[in-house]
């Protein structure tokens, strides 16, 4: 086999054992750990790959674990090493802020309230028009 077509087929392979491990997702160190154990199996594998070979699939294969835009959870940037400092503590000038579905609840209120004020204007509007046309149309019949 060609030495340019064993570089690329162990590449090829690389890439396959990263998207297939789930190694994308885990942490740095993790995927260094695993890439180490996976570039001594790629020199088992294609015994004619020279040390700069497996140096250069080494760093490709970290260099695709770590795309220019971030996937997972490191995308919105949450570092799980990070631990939770729970809620920070309140101050007297702090003022409770209203939930947004009860703000959203109040405001949908009061829309139909006017809705329903303005229905019901018209409505009656509607009924004195008729019930005055009504009357003309009796004194003319007079």
């Amino acid at each position: 086999m060609a030495k340019e077509n064993m570089i690329t087929r162990a590449r090829d392979e690389l890439f396959s054992h990263i998207n297939r491990c789930g190694v994308l997702q885990a942490e740095e160190e993790d995927q260094k750990h695993w890439m180490e154990e996976t570039i001594d199996y790629l020199a088992e594998r294609f015994p004619d790959l020279t040390d700069n070979d497996l140096q250069d699939l080494f760093s490709v294969g970290i260099r695709f674990c770590q795309p220019a835009i971030p996937h997972g959870r490191k995308r919105f940037g949450f570092d799980p090493r990070e631990k939770a400092q729970g809620p920070l503590p309140a101050t007297d000038s702090e003022v409770p802020i209203e939930a947004p579905t009860e703000v959203a609840a109040e405001v949908v209120t009061e829309v139909a309230a006017e809705v329903v004020a303005d229905v019901v204007t018209e409505v009656a509007t509607e009924e004195l028009v008729s019930q005055e046309a009504g009357a003309e149309n009796t004194l003319q019949e007079s």
